[in-house]
C-alpha cells in the first residue's frame, strides 16, 4: 500500500498586531503547518506587519497573505513585502494573491480585470525572481534581493472560475482553489489546472480554502459559518464567473449572492445574504458536523489531489467562544486522522 504524502494544514485568520505574536504562538503549538492572513486594509491591521510579527514569534510556521490583491499595492511593493518575510522568516513565506474582494469594494472598486491582474502577477513574480522590469525607461528591480540569503517566494493564486485557473496555471507555482466542498467540483479544477499547465513548465501544487466547523450537531455547524460561507461562495457568483464546474441545484444560490450581496455585512451570520442561504447548501459547500464527518469529507478532498486545505473556521468576533471551541476540536479530534491517512 502507497502512502499518500501528509498534507498540508493552514489556518486563516485575521491580522490583529496587538496579538498576533500570541496567535501565531498558538497555530504552532497546536501543529498547523501554516498561516494566512486576510489582506483588507479596511477592516483589520496591516497584513505585513501581522506578518512580521507572526515571523518573529515562530520557527517553522509557515506564512502568507490569504489573499493579496493587484490594487492597494505596487508590483514592487508586494514583492519586496512578501520577500522581506521571507528573508526575516528564514524562508517561510508564500505569496497568496486574488483579483480582490473586501479590500477592494471598501475603497470603491470592483475585482481587478483578467488582464489587470495577469500583467500585475506578472510583474510580481519578475520581482520575486530577481529581473529587471522597464517601467517607462527605467530598470526597475529589487536591488536588495541579490543578496538574500533565501530562494524565490512561491505564489499561490486563489482562483474559483476557470479564467483564473488557466491564469494560475501560466504563471504561478500553487493555486488555492476556493471552490468549495464538493469532491467533484474540485475535480473539474484540478483537471482545468493541468490541461492549462504550459509545456515545460513544472507540476503545480494544489491548495483548497475550505469553510470547517466542527460540532456534534451539523446544523449548529452551518449555522456558525454562515457569513463565511457567504463570502467565499459569493467569489463563484462575482461578475464575468461562468457555471463551470457547478452542481446545477446550487446555480441559482450563486445567482443571488452575486445579486444580494450585502458587503458592509461582509463576512457576519447576520448579512441578509447569510441569513438566506439554505442549510442543505452550507452543509454541501463547508465541511460541518461532528469530527468523524469531517474527517470523511476532508479525506475525501484531499484524495483528489489536494496538498493544503486552507481552514476557514467560524469567526470569534461573530459566534465568540464557541469559535474558539470549534477550532479546538479540528486540531484535537480531526488533524491527527488526516496526518495518519
Amino acid at each position: 500500500m502507497t502512502l499518500m504524502p501528509e498534507p498540508q494544514l493552514w489556518q486563516l485568520a485575521r491580522p490583529n498586531v496587538l496579538r498576533m505574536e500570541d496567535i501565531a504562538a498558538e497555530a504552532e503549538d497546536e501543529g498547523w503547518d501554516g498561516m494566512v492572513l486576510t489582506d483588507s486594509q479596511n477592516l483589520s491591521h496591516d497584513t505585513y506587519v501581522a506578518l512580521t510579527l507572526a515571523a518573529r514569534a515562530t520557527s517553522r510556521l509557515l506564512l502568507g497573505p490569504g489573499v493579496t490583491n493587484p490594487v492597494t499595492r505596487h508590483a514592487a511593493a508586494t514583492a519586496g513585502a512578501i520577500a522581506s518575510i521571507q528573508e526575516l522568516s528564514g524562508g517561510r513565506a508564500m505569496l497568496g494573491i486574488g483579483r480582490g474582494d473586501s479590500s477592494l469594494f471598501n475603497i470603491g472598486h470592483e475585482p481587478a480585470k483578467l488582464r489587470v491582474f495577469e500583467s500585475y502577477v506578472r510583474e510580481v513574480q519578475a520581482y520575486l525572481s530577481g529581473e529587471t522590469i522597464d517601467k517607462q525607461g527605467y530598470a526597475s528591480t529589487l536591488r536588495w534581493l541579490r543578496d538574500a540569503q533565501t530562494g524565490k517566494v512561491p505564489m499561490d493564486i486563489a482562483a474559483t472560475g476557470p479564467k483564473v485557473i488557466a491564469l494560475a496555471a501560466r504563471h504561478a507555482e500553487r493555486i488555492g482553489f476556493a471552490v468549495g466542498a464538493d469532491p467533484e467540483r474540485v475535480r473539474w479544477a484540478i483537471a482545468h489546472a493541468r490541461q492549462a499547465l504550459p509545456e515545460g513548465k513544472p507540476p503545480l501544487s494544489f491548495g483548497l480554502y475550505l469553510n470547517v466547523c466542527v460540532h456534534d450537531d451539523v446544523a449548529t455547524a452551518a449555522n456558525m459559518l454562515r457569513g463565511m460561507v457567504g463570502t467565499f461562495a459569493h467569489f463563484t457568483g462575482m461578475h464575468a464567473s461562468t457555471a463551470a464546474g457547478l452542481d446545477a441545484r446550487d446555480q441559482q444560490v450563486f445567482r443571488s449572492l452575486a445579486q444580494d450581496y450585502e458587503r458592509p455585512r461582509h463576512g457576519h451570520n447576520d448579512a441578509a445574504h447569510a441569513r438566506a442561504l439554505p442549510l442543505d447548501f452550507i452543509e454541501r459547500f463547508a465541511v460541518v458536523g461532528p469530527p468523524q464527518r469531517c474527517q470523511a469529507l476532508l479525506a475525501a478532498l484531499l484524495a483528489e489531489g489536494i496538498d493544503r486545505l486552507f481552514v476557514i473556521g467560524p469567526r470569534p468576533d461573530v459566534v465568540g467562544e464557541a469559535a474558539v471551541v470549534a477550532r479546538k476540536r479540528f486540531v484535537h479530534e480531526v488533524m491527527p486522522a488526516l496526518r495518519r491517512r
